[in-house]
């Protein structure tokens, strides 16, 4: 049997008719932010205060897209006739965007969580050199990394927050004993 000429010109006017009358869903991107996942995947973002420049990033890096510098400090001894140690001061950090593959490898491998997803995705450059981003920039987009889920409400405590607040109670209840014992010297 031969198709009817022009049916399937009448069946899409068809399909255009009907979609016509419904309500757009498209959202129109640069007016209406979208809404995205709780643990979607943008750029990352560093904290720098737990960076201890041990380039396990750096080093497990896939792409080599991580630069680091640093230099190395002295520090004075904590008690007195103890030894003077050195340590690690981070000088640079950047990230190459143009090479990132966002693995997520190194915020995996970093043992002091100096590194995080940002949900943050629009950072477009018309150059391609400018997509190196330093951390001054890393730093700030910390900012948009939203805070950890909550635990279950059944969860068990983590043994670090358990040791913690034991620590803390068995401090405020020597530091509560101390000027009662004082009152009675």
């Amino acid at each position: 049997m031969a198709p009817i000429p022009g049916s399937g010109l009448a069946k899409g006017l068809a399909v255009t008719l009907r979609t016509m009358t419904r309500k757009s869903v498209t959202a129109q991107y640069p007016d209406t932010q979208p809404e995205l996942p709780p643990r979607s995947r943008g750029v990352i973002g560093l904290f720098e205060e737990n960076c201890t420049v041990c380039m396990l990033c750096a080093r497990e890096c896939p792409d080599w897209c991580i630069y680091i510098d640093s230099h190395k400090e002295t520090v004075p001894p904590a008690a007195p006739g103890g030894r003077e140690r050195s340590r690690n001061v981070l000088d640079r950090f950047a990230i190459d965007f143009s090479l990132c593959m966002y693995c997520g490898i190194c915020i995996e491998v970093c043992p002091f969580d100096a590194l995080f997803w940002s949900p943050e995705f629009e950072y477009a450059e018309t150059d391609i050199r400018d997509l190196t981003h330093e951390r001054d920039k890393l730093r700030e987009w910390m900012w948009t990394v939203p805070a950890p889920p909550a635990l279950d409400p059944g969860a068990e405590e983590p043994k670090e927050v358990a040791a913690a607040r034991k620590t803390a109670d068995k401090l405020a209840a020597a530091q509560a004993g101390e000027p009662g014992q004082e009152g009675r010297a």
